[in-house]
């Protein structure tokens, strides 16, 4: 163990203990979490970041295209604000965040919300979509005062709960305890399905209890498209094999992106921002020096869905106008039986009790 971590494990023993009061006081009741009327999907994990939170609330949302009017609620990392509001595919990351924007322009279909208060925005929801079918919401494990009724954990195949420690020492923000309470423990970002006897040694490594399904998941990545909508420029339609790749990422976990761009471009230059970055003029400036010189031409600059939501309202007038800007956009994929997935999903809006 690391020096520097070993030195920390002091102040995560006291953060625990802080945590541990905490759920001890909502498990007996002294504090209250309450259970919405309409059926809610949480999706959250244990460690800050980079667990594919947004990419599997996606997946859930396509498990339910059939139940309409359908839902999403997030906080809205990011945002300048942290009143409850509904999120348009027009608006900007700083009014309501970059990750519901992202998914309101994926899914125009669902009706997304943003709001600190998860209780008071679920209220809001069932106020504002009268018969909505469920509400989906992200990263929700760690709000007490809100009971969903079916809890989605995520842990990541390179970097498991179970080989990590609370911050600071480590990178969890609630206890490893914590994972018996979902019904649904989802493995993501793995490299390929993995044999039955894997399957069975994370199980065992999770500590899940009987009764608590266990699923892996992989990464698609789709074709490059244009980041700002319209018709695409010559080289996003050219070969991209002999295409060189400026790669912008303000994401916790890029490695699996850039790994994939390796792939796809003859040349990958990677730069990497913090994950919500707010981009700058100066952000802009300095994109473009370096896109001029960074190789011969064909060549694009990529982001993500998530970062392209950030920097989509900055474009007109700033350097990076006119330049070939497009996004690879990501989907989660259930590795080991999908339909039973979906199923559990469906099943939850279908037999509750607001539904009979």
């Amino acid at each position: 163990m690391p020096f520097l971590r070993i030195a920390l494990l002091p102040f995560a023993w006291l953060y625990g203990a802080v945590l541990a009061v905490r759920h001890a006081l909502y498990d007996s009741g002294i504090l209250r979490s309450i259970r919405p009327s309409v059926p809610t999907i949480a999706i959250g994990n244990l460690a800050l970041g980079g667990t594919g939170k947004t990419p599997m609330m996606e997946l859930v949302l396509r498990v339910l295209e059939g139940e309409r009017p359908l839902a999403a609620l997030s906080r809205g990392y990011g945002r300048s604000s942290t009143d409850i509001r509904e999120v348009r595919a027009d608006d900007t990351a700083q009014q309501s965040g970059d990750e519901p924007v992202q998914v309101k322009v994926k899914f125009p279909a669902v009706r997304v919300f943003v709001g600190a208060d998860r209780v008071a925005a679920v209220e809001n929801i069932q106020r504002e979509v009268p018969g909505v079918r469920v509400v989906v919401l992200d990263d929700a494990l760690q709000h007490r005062r809100i009971a969903a009724g079916l809890n989605i954990l995520l842990t990541t195949w390179h970097r498991p709960w179970y080989d990590d420690a609370l911050v600071p020492a480590g990178r969890l923000r609630d206890l490893p305890s914590r994972a018996r309470v979902p019904q649904v423990v989802v493995v993501t970002k793995c490299p390929a399905l993995p044999d039955a006897k894997t399957q069975k040694d994370w199980r065992e490594r999770l500590r899940l209890e009987e009764g608590q399904e266990l699923f892996f998941s992989g990464i698609e990545y789709e074709k490059p498209t244009s980041a700002t909508g319209g018709s695409q420029s010559p080289v996003l339609t050219g070969e991209l094999s002999t295409t060189s790749c400026l790669l912008i990422t303000g994401i916790a976990d890029p490695a699996p992106l850039v790994a994939h761009a390796q792939e796809l471009f003859i040349r990958t230059e990677h730069i990497a921002f913090p994950d919500h970055h707010t981009f700058t003029p100066g952000d802009l400036a300095k994109l473009e020096a370096r896109f001029d010189t960074f190789a011969p031409a064909p060549k694009m600059l990529v982001t993500t869905e998530k970062d392209a939501a950030r920097l989509r309202s900055m474009i007109a007038g700033s350097p990076l106008e006119g330049l070939p800007l497009a996004t690879i956009g990501m989907r989660a994929v259930i590795l080991n039986e999908p339909e039973r997935f979906g199923t559990l999903i469906r099943d939850h809006v279908a037999t509750h009790p607001a539904h009979r």
